[in-house]
């Protein structure tokens, strides 16, 4: 069963093991336990696997967001940092927000207590509970299949609002929105018997790809039909008739209405389940005269006429920041890669080819002549020395450059023909090679390859830092001067993350007896990679044909003295749990080849998770006495857009994540304390070190 419970490894208790999306957690005890399997069904919430075990005490290695509800379902508690909640005999369920969802079940008093870096809950003496667990990974219900006649993709596309798990505002919350059906071109159109929820709502638009495929992610949140319309518009069977092609364009408007919805519904679902203190409500809730008590009961059809009266100037400046921006070509083959776009919530954008900027060349600021200036190690990892520079990704690939317009999200992804700049490089493969990832036993593994003596030094570093976190347990295997038999042995083996460094020319990886061609290999074993090479996207490409969900890859040659440096820091940010398209983001700005390196494949992907929710950066500069830190959240496997955050801080205010949190100032003693708690990546003055690094003297 997944996720899967197992001993702790040098300690009394349970570990909670989600072997699909490699999390891991543990709850120890006083002493040992004998866990046995538990019915599931002993939740009110759904879990997918469950044991019981007697103990006294469970004690959590990190700070969660914590509920205790009574049998009817009420929370009579929360707990965070510093909390201290004692409740009288009686049932509980206790809601854990830990890397993997848990439950735990007690008939017993409670007592609930936490410092900065970890939390205990205590019983009245040795006792039953039940420990529930769910995975975040996710798989679609069904394939719907589709011609490329609009009115078909049209009906394919309304099937998407069947995964939503809820037509509550709570549907805000990334785990009660269910993976939309994939989608696969084909003769005729078969929905699969699936249908949208009965919300009332309808979505027109021209029977054109490039309408059809803006408005999907509106569809799949609002639970609504999409048919053909003369223009854009919303409608719902309480009489609603709302344009979709305001002022602002036909894309913007709809990006702004699902935007604003979302919002306005993770204000209305503080009224739910979840009556937290949110920071977003109580800095509009003056502003958008709305009864946030009375719309969270009623129908979506209520609430949108509700919110579509608030101006978007009201919220704009405090939605969380989105994570995904899809630019799609509008093409009818585009249509199988959008139910992933969809469940991340992302933001499409049909962009015509004579709108986006095109070119058979990429340049880039001053070249290697220019930037090898001076520099004994600036050799570049090109295995030709006749090649031109900078030029060409390979032969028989995409050879034209495509440059999306910039979005305010913190990532971009390209759904088309040519190399992408600015923006990942999807592949509907790739998702679909997610979709069938299989649990993996034993720990998270890293396989690093060095295939040339000269780059032993980025080995040496990223030795140091894969796997260097105490509560999750890595396996680093290195290997240095490869075969081409060899290296596709290594690359047939079931691995996590292959950190490849060494030289890629137009034969493919060059190993110690000639080359090794990845486009001709039939299957791989490889989830994600970094291909820390000369002009790798072709190889990184072909990975992704054969099995791999996502990568990192170079479109160019490198310097290897930026190599190393792009490499170390990705992965010590991989190492923290940031994803693909993230900390390749934040790394860009380490390295003057930064622009050099794409994400190809699925950029959400993780090698490890956050030691909290959501992977975050710290930015902080000086007052005088104090020092100004704001920090800024990153989207993760189990910490998609609508999840909470609750900062280490005493206002006890949750903020919705991803994106940046207001600023707060600490004093010298509260900063040292602070960085204390958690490695993260911290800029000072531009510069990106680590929180155990830092030297908090040295901060101006």
């Amino acid at each position: 069963m997944n996720p899967s419970f197992e001993p702790v490894e040098r300690d009394t208790g349970i570990a909670v093991v989600d072997s699909i999306e490699r999390h891991r957690y543990a709850l120890t005890t006083p002493e040992a336990v004998a866990p046995t399997v538990a019915d599931t069904d002993r939740f009110r919430f759904p879990v997918d696997a469950a044991v019981s075990i007697h103990t006294a005490a469970l004690s959590l290695p990190s700070v969660v967001s914590v509920h205790l509800r009574d049998e009817s379902g009420t929370i009579v508690a929360q707990a965070e940092h510093f909390a201290n909640e004692e409740l009288p005999h009686g049932e509980y369920t206790i809601e854990l927000s830990a890397p993997i969802k848990l439950y735990c079940r007690v008939e017993s008093t409670v007592t609930v207590t936490a410092d900065v870096e970890g939390m205990t809950i205590e019983f009245d003496d040795a006792t039953e509970v039940v420990v529930g667990a769910r995975s975040h990974h996710e798989r679609p219900a069904a394939t719907v299949t589709t011609t490329t006649d609009p009115e078909d993709m049209m009906a394919a596309i309304s099937t998407f609002g069947s995964a939503l798990k809820t037509t509550s505002p709570e549907r805000s919350y990334p785990t009660l929105r269910g993976h939309p059906p994939t989608v696969e071109l084909g003769d005729e159109l078969d929905l699969a018997g699936l249908e949208p929820p009965d919300t009332g709502v309808t979505i027109e638009v021209p029977p054109e790809c490039r309408s059809i495929f803006v408005v999907a992610p509106l569809a799949y949140y609002l639970g609504a039909r999409v048919r053909p319309g003369d223009e854009p518009r919303l409608r719902t069977d309480r009489g609603l008739d709302h344009s979709l092609d305001g002022p602002c364009g036909f894309e913007r408007t709809v990006e702004r209405t699902l935007k604003g919805t979302f919002f306005l519904d993770c204000l209305a679902r503080t009224e739910g389940l979840y009556p937290v203190a949110l920071h977003e409500r109580e800095a509009v809730e003056a502003n958008i005269d709305l009864d946030l008590a009375a719309l969270y009961d009623r129908p979506i059809a209520e609430r949108l006429d509700a919110y579509l009266d608030v101006p978007f100037a009201a919220v704009e400046d405090h939605l969380p920041e989105w994570k995904l921006t899809s630019h799609v070509e509008p093409a009818p083959t585009s249509v199988e890669t959008l139910p992933f776009l969809v469940d991340d919530l992302a933001v499409v954008r049909c962009a015509s080819t004579e709108s986006v900027a095109r070119s058979t060349t990429l340049t880039f600021d001053g070249g290697v002549e220019a930037a090898s200036a001076g520099r004994e190690d600036a050799f570049t990892r090109s295995a030709s020395t006749t090649r031109s520079t900078g030029s060409s990704v390979g032969p028989g690939i995409d050879t034209e450059f495509v440059s999306p317009e910039a979005t305010d999200s913190l990532e971009a992804a390209w759904v088309g023909e040519g190399l992408p700049l600015g923006a990942s490089k999807t592949s509907v493969e790739a998702y679909r090679n997610r979709l069938d990832r299989t649990p993996a036993d034993g720990d998270i593994d890293i396989t690093v390859v060095c295939n040339d003596a000269e780059m032993a030094e980025e080995r040496d570093l990223i030795e140091d830092v894969y796997g260097d976190r105490d509560e999750l347990p890595f396996d680093v295997s290195l290997h240095r001067d490869l075969t081409t038999a060899e290296l596709e042995g290594l690359l047939s083996t079931r691995t996590d993350f292959l950190h490849y460094i060494g030289h890629v020319d137009e034969g493919g990886f060059e190993c110690v007896d000639g080359e090794l061609d990845a486009n001709t290999l039939d299957t791989v074993g490889v989830d994600a990679f970094l291909l820390n090479a000369c002009q790798s996207y072709r190889q990184g490409m072909a990975l992704l044909d054969a099995g791999a969900i996502g990568g990192i890859a170079t479109l160019t040659d490198v310097l290897n003295c930026e190599a190393v440096r792009m490499g170390r820091t990705l992965a010590a940010l991989l190492n923290a749990g940031f994803p693909l398209q993230s900390a390749l983001n934040i790394a860009r700005g380490e390295s003057i080849m930064g622009n050099e390196y794409l994400v190809v494949g699925d950029g959400g992907l993780t090698i490890a998770q956050p030691a909290g929710a959501y992977p975050n950066l710290l930015n902080i500069e000086r007052n005088g006495d104090t020092f100004y830190v704001e920090m800024k959240t990153y989207p993760s496997t189990r910490g998609e857009i609508g999840g909470l955050v609750i900062p280490c801080m005493e206002d006890d205010k949750y903020y919705l994540s991803p994106g940046s949190l207001p600023s707060f100032d600490l004093s010298y003693d509260e900063l040292q304390e602070f960085l204390s708690l958690e490695n993260v990546p911290v800029k000072t003055s531009g510069r990106l070190s680590w929180a155990t690094e830092l030297d908090v003297d040295e901060i101006s």
